[in-house]
């Protein structure tokens, strides 16, 4: 007992209170949206009476006001991100309880953290037949996610003092810094977030989408989320609003740091990025052989083939989600090469997740080391990224993600099977819900969704999502021995 008297439980209630107050204020748009829309605005106030004394509590607690962390206190930043992520999840899914659309707890929660976690896996059977207001909150679970909860916490933390860039760095997706502070690179990240979203809305207003749908297209692609309000997600769009969509998601997959430099005029030390490279690399090979395939293998045009292919490519890697298409229709070798997609992820510090484009580059290095040695076993060869070397400690924390992300799908899959989900469909699920892609393979492809799951699976699959979200380390360390000690 007086080891957990040791947490800083007034920091973890101050952080709790702001994120309330992040969702008090999108309660608030949805109230407006649905009022606009004349539809029941009372599962949005009951949200925020259901959060507001815990605001109240800690807005009027002095201690909690003024909580800081504890100088080399190492365990309050991982507690915090992973229950903040479970937190957000739970409160998210009030306003689908609240609403009269017959969706269990389990089935919300669900919904809830698949939008949070930008992951875009849905049990919703119906998507339209919600009423705007809830699409609304549930795309927006996604814009708010994409960032990174985290990241808007400190935005509106001034005083937090939570040492500088630790809590920002456990947050998965925005690991590379644009400038030293996390407040000041937290802003940065917004901006260039938020222009993004503003310039998708626009293009897509231009190609005759309506303006709710825009708004809801636009916070599934910039947090590359997935979340449409259509059934069909994307597949009954005109091309022009494909090709959007499409050049969208590819810049939000793209690492926010090349972001900045290119609007700093800084172009040729973007492009000389080896991720940005790689990631480009990845899209242009897959796709094109997709496309070939397509074309050569149905009886498609060499248009459709190309927009099919290269739609379905960049929604997989950047784990948006998005669909066109049906891939399962597709060639059996095509689908199986989708799956292997799925294990390639975005670019880091975008907000796209997987196992990310930067990952498999010092793999890819380090593989070449290896052949090196075996002819010149006395060489020195540090592994280099972006023509800077690499120390040793942090290349084999990389190769040590990687090893332990494929046996996590392994034993994802595996328990998947074990509540009663065949073997193509629970790798699939595993997949793309630690990968934070949305659709997978099996049962539950792009043409289906996850409500005939077992509650045991689903529950499952949350854990992968939280834990893909947060890349693995933040929450397996959690039931670590040394974690435990510490406390």
């Amino acid at each position: 007992m007086n080891k957990f008297s040791q947490l800083n439980i007034n920091l973890s209630l101050k952080v709790v209170s702001r994120i309330m107050l992040i969702v008090t204020a999108s309660m608030t748009i949805c109230t407006i949206i649905a009022a606009h829309y004349n539809e029941n605005i009372s599962p949005y106030l009951y949200t925020i009476l259901a959060i507001l004394p815990v605001i109240i509590f800690s807005l009027l607690n002095p201690n909690i006001r003024k909580a800081v962390q504890k100088k080399n206190n190492k365990r309050d930043p991982y507690l915090i991100v992973t229950f903040s992520w479970i937190l957000i999840g739970l409160v998210g899914s009030l306003p689908y309880i609240f609403n009269d659309v017959n969706i269990s707890f389990t089935d919300a929660f669900f919904e809830s953290v698949s939008g949070f976690t930008t992951t875009g896996s849905s049990i919703l059977t119906d998507i339209e037949a919600l009423p705007k207001s809830l699409l609304f909150w549930r795309s927006m679970t996604h814009w708010i996610g994409g960032i990174g909860i985290i990241v808007l916490v400190i935005l509106i933390m001034p005083g937090m003092q939570i040492g500088g860039y630790q809590l920002f760095s456990k947050e998965s997706s925005l690991q590379e810094k644009i400038s030293p502070k996390a407040k000041s690179a937290g802003f940065r990240l917004l901006l260039i977030y938020i222009g993004l979203t503003i310039a998708e809305v626009i293009f897509l207003l231009l190609g005759k989408m309506p303006l709710f749908d825009s708004v809801c297209h636009a916070f599934g692609t910039v947090a590359t989320g997935g979340f449409s309000p259509k059934n069909t997600s994307i597949a009954d769009y005109s091309p022009y609003i494909q090709y959007v969509i499409m050049i969208f998601m590819l810049l939000a997959g793209t690492n926010f740091t090349i972001h900045y430099l290119v609007l700093h005029g800084k172009i040729g030390k973007a492009i000389k990025n080896e991720e940005l490279r790689l990631y480009l690399f990845f899209v242009l090979l897959i796709g094109t052989i997709i496309t070939l395939g397509l074309f050569f293998n149905t009886n498609r045009s060499f248009e459709s083939s190309f927009r099919s292919s290269f739609f379905q490519v960049i929604s997989i890697i950047t784990c948006t989600g998005f669909a066109s298409d049906d891939y399962l229709l597709w060639p059996n070798f095509l689908w199986v090469l989708i799956f292997f997609t799925m294990f390639l992820g975005g670019s880091t510090g975008s907000t796209a997740g997987g196992i990310k484009i930067s990952r498999h580059l010092i793999l890819l290095k380090n593989i070449r080391r290896r052949f090196i040695l075996m002819m010149s076993p006395l060489a020195v060869l540090p592994v280099r990224y972006n023509s800077k070397s690499i120390s040793e400690e942090s290349n084999s924390k990389v190769l040590g993600f990687i090893g332990l992300y494929f046996i996590v799908f392994l034993l994802g899959s595996l328990a998947l099977t074990f509540t009663g989900i065949d073997i193509q469909t629970s790798a699939g699920a595993a997949a793309t819900s630690m990968a934070g892609i949305g659709p997978g393979i099996g049962s539950v492809g792009p043409a289906a969704n996850f409500y005939h799951l077992p509650i045991t699976s689903k529950y499952i699959l949350i854990f992968l999502m939280i834990l893909g979200r947060l890349e693995l380390f933040t929450v397996l360390i959690l039931f670590s021995r040394s974690f435990r000690r510490a406390l």
